[in-house]
Parts: C-alpha cells; sequence; structure tokens
C-alpha cells in the first residue's frame, strides 16, 4: 500500500494558522498536528479551542471553531470552499489549492475578529 503524504497541503494550512497565532495560544504543534487555543478561557472556565490542522489517513483537516459557533461567518464563502467542509467547522483537503487556501486564509482572519470579540462570553 502506497502512503500518502500531505506534508505541504499540512504546512499551508498550518501556515494559515500561524497568521493566528499571535493572538492566540499555541497548544500543540506537532508533525501533522497543529492546533490553537484562546489565552483566555471561557464562560466556564474551560480551554476555548480556535483552530487546527490534522493529517489524515486520507486527507488533512482544518478545524475552525468560531464557524461553529457564528455560522454566519461561512456568509458568502465559495461554493469551492463550501464543497470542502465536512461538519460544521471542517474543512478536509488533499492538495494545495492557492485559490482556496487564500480564502481560508481570509475566512480564518475574520473568524478570529469575531472570536476574539464574542468567545469568551460564548454559550454552548
Amino acid at each position: 500500500m502506497i502512503e500518502k503524504d500531505f506534508s505541504d497541503v499540512f504546512q499551508a494550512l498550518r501556515m494559515i494558522l500561524n497568521e493566528a497565532a499571535s493572538q492566540m495560544q499555541v497548544k500543540q504543534d506537532d508533525p501533522g498536528l497543529v492546533y490553537l487555543i484562546a489565552p483566555y478561557p471561557d464562560i466556564k472556565g474551560r480551554e476555548l479551542y480556535f483552530g487546527g490542522a490534522q493529517i489524515k489517513k486520507n486527507y488533512v483537516s482544518f478545524h475552525l471553531m468560531p464557524v461553529y459557533m457564528h455560522p454566519e461567518l461561512l456568509d458568502g464563502i465559495s461554493p469551492q470552499l463550501l464543497k470542502r467542509m465536512q461538519g460544521k467547522s471542517c474543512f478536509n483537503f488533499t492538495k494545495v489549492d492557492e485559490t482556496l487556501f487564500a480564502e481560508l486564509s481570509q475566512l480564518t482572519q475574520q473568524s478570529l475578529n469575531w472570536f476574539k470579540q464574542n468567545a469568551r462570553t460564548f454559550e454552548y
């Protein structure tokens, strides 16, 4: 069986998260797995997950919790990016797509802006 190498996809998605990392806390950054949490707890005192990327068997997943918390952030995203969604806050990729990654980067920045203003008091 041939193992798929998604390291280039992971690194590109990791770079998108790095744009938000200066305002979040990097909780884990290992080969094949990176995720960020807020530098403050949620309303109940728990860690507040922002997003992450992880190499899976057949794809690389990119999670963005603010789009779960506030689905209106997804208004206006392209059908191509929407097609990559699995569930309410996860996007899956098997190859680098500069156009989609640029859009995902913009969505991540919008999500970060919303998250900084609202996540601390969000109840879920």
